[in-house]
């Protein structure tokens, strides 16, 4: 009996060791460079001093989508999204690690914290704005429809229920459709090159996105013609951040507003969309310090 009783206690002992250690990993294994949960809000974020600590910033910008973020021949990030990425890094002080992302997983990468920033074309709106926390606005925007030249669409009236419309998960485009045109039956895609190469091959009537999107598309390919070039209200473009993350939101909305001093969008969109769109849009897309 006093046996049983010494080995009892002995694998009591032992069992109580093995949840110390185990604890004490746990608790050494955690670093200030590491994204936290910020207890009791249910969002992952670094503030602007962890940021500022680790000394690199990840921002999360499209691959796909020229010319506002895409990946050139070289392996290299471009576009207007992308070069106003690299001068917050810059002015933070700090290297930027960018994270490519899709519409449909843009809310989710802050939520978990996989990215400090969104700087991927990203729509104001109200649904939006109850997940996610958006600065200042640097661009304006409306939804845009183009379609081939052989059978150009006009007014969302005309397409039937046998015609189909591409749009991309998680856009705008696509929540506009499905409230005001519910009868209409959408191509869900969940990224720029492949809504793209559906519509290329024939595979829906039209293409629903925002406006710069489909005018940049139907630049680049003159079998299609944007026959909707403004649907909809016009919305803002805007950087977000994770719900609650105030010192981030607070510092990138002073730094927009000292950008808008040196006209600095106007020279972002000088360098990046020139070439696609021509300067007669320019200042009716481009927002300077927020207004």
């Amino acid at each position: 009996m006093k046996s049983f009783k010494k080995i009892r206690t002995r694998n009591i002992t032992v069992l109580t060791a093995v949840l110390m250690f185990a604890f004490m990993v746990t608790a050494c294994g955690s670093s200030k460079d590491e994204t936290k949960a910020v207890q009791g809000s249910g969002e992952a974020y670094r503030t602007l001093d962890e940021i500022k600590e680790s000394g690199t910033i990840n921002i999360g910008v499209f691959s796909d989508k020229n010319p506002f973020g895409y990946v050139d021949e070289n392996g290299e990030y471009q576009g207007y999204d992308v070069y106003f990425a690299k001068r917050l890094a810059q002015d933070l002080g700090v290297k930027i690690n960018f994270i490519s992302t899709e519409a449909a997983n843009r809310i989710e990468y802050l939520q978990t914290g996989k990215v400090d920033i969104i700087l991927a074309n990203f729509t104001v709106t109200e649904e939006r704005a109850q997940e996610v926390d958006f600065a200042l606005p640097y661009m304006n925007v409306s939804l845009g429809v183009v379609s081939p030249n052989s059978n150009v669409i006009e007014s969302l009236d005309d397409l039937g229920s046998d015609k189909q419309v591409i749009v991309i998960s998680g856009t705008t485009a696509e929540t506009y459709l499905m409230k005001n045109y519910p009868d209409i039956p959408l191509q869900k895609y969940d990224s720029y090159a492949t809504a793209k190469n559906a519509l290329e091959n024939g595979n829906g009537a039209a293409w629903a996105n925002d406006n710069t999107e489909v005018l940049a598309f139907a630049q680049q390919n003159k079998d299609f013609t944007v026959g909707i070039p403004t649907l909809g209200s016009q919305d803002k473009i805007a950087p977000a951040v994770s719900k609650g993350n105030t010192t981030l939101l607070e510092w990138i909305n002073a730094e927009i507003e000292a950008l808008a001093q040196e006209q600095f969008f106007h020279a972002d969109y000088e360098a990046t969309l020139a070439d696609t769109y021509g300067l007669d849009y320019e200042d009716s897309l481009v927002v300077e310090g927020g207004k």
